[in-house]
C-alpha cells in the first residue's frame, strides 16, 4: 500500500488528470534507460532478479544437484567469450548439418541433400534440439476444458520479425524489413565463405527473396 501511495501525486486532481494523480509519483522518481523503451515495476524486479542469478550462478557447483550444475555450466559456457571466438562458426556449421543442410550454402544441395530430406524429421528436430518451432507451434499446457489435465496444442509459430505489420507496412517497418533481407543474405555469403563455397552473390539474393517471399505469405 506505501509503494502504490508513494507512486501517485495526491497534489493532482483525478477530476482533471487522473494519469498524473495515478502515476505522478512514479514519473517524478524515474526516468526511462536510453538502453530501453519502456520501465516498469516489473523491468525493476527483472534487474534486480538478474544481479542475483548472476551471483548464485557464478558460486562454486560443489555439491549442488544436478539441475543446478547445468544451469552453471550453461552460463560459464555463455560467458567464455574466448572459447566462443575462437569457435567462430563451428556450432552454427554443426546445427545446420543436423537439419540437412542449407540450401543457399551449398553447392548441390538439390542432389546430395534433398533426395533423403524430410519435413517433418527436420521439423521435429528444431523443435527437440533447439526449441525452434518453423511453420508449426506445437506445446503442451492445461486443457481450457478440464483444467486437472494436460494436452497438446498446435498452433501458428511466431513470425521471423516482430509482427505482421514488419511485412506489409512502409515507413520504418519497410526500412526494417529491407535490413532483415540484407541480414539473410549476410550470413548467407558468410557461411558460404565459411563452407567454401564459391562466391554466387546473385544466386544468393535471389534465394533469400524466396524466403522473404515465402515469410510475407506466412504472415498474410
Amino acid at each position: 500500500a506505501a509503494r502504490i501511495i508513494q507512486n501517485m501525486d495526491p497534489t493532482a486532481d483525478p477530476c482533471q488528470d487522473f494519469y498524473q494523480y495515478a502515476c505522478g509519483g512514479w514519473l517524478n522518481r524515474h526516468v526511462i534507460p536510453e538502453t530501453s523503451s519502456r520501465y516498469s515495476i516489473f523491468d525493476i524486479l527483472r534487474d534486480e532478479l538478474e544481479i542475483i542469478l548472476k551471483g548464485v550462478l557464478e558460486t562454486s557447483d560443489q555439491g549442488d544437484r544436478e539441475a543446478f550444475q547445468k544451469a552453471k555450466i550453461l552460463y560459464r559456457s555463455c560467458m567464455n567469450e574466448s572459447l566462443i571466438e575462437q569457435r567462430d562458426s563451428l556450432p552454427l556449421l554443426e546445427a545446420l548439418r543436423m537439419v540437412g543442410d542449407w540450401p543457399v550454402a551449398s553447392a548441390d544441395w538439390s542432389k546430395t541433400k534433398e533426395p533423403s530430406w524430410s519435413m517433418e524429421e527436420t521439423l521435429s528436430i528444431m523443435n527437440s534440439r533447439f526449441n525452434k518451432r518453423v511453420l508449426i507451434d506445437m506445446f503442451v499446457w492445461n486443457d481450457d476444458r478440464d483444467s486437472s489435465r494436460h494436452i497438446i496444442y498446435i498452433d501458428q509459430p511466431s513470425l521471423g520479425m516482430p509482427s505482421r505489420d514488419y511485412y506489409f507496412n512502409g515507413g520504418n517497418y519497410q526500412r526494417v524489413r529491407e535490413a532483415y533481407l540484407q541480414f539473410m543474405i549476410t550470413i548467407a555469403k558468410m557461411i558460404r565463405e565459411d563452407k567454401n563455397v564459391s562466391r554466387d552473390d546473385s544466386f544468393v539474393q535471389e534465394e533469400m527473396a524466396k524466403v522473404m517471399e515465402l515469410e510475407t505469405e506466412i504472415a498474410n
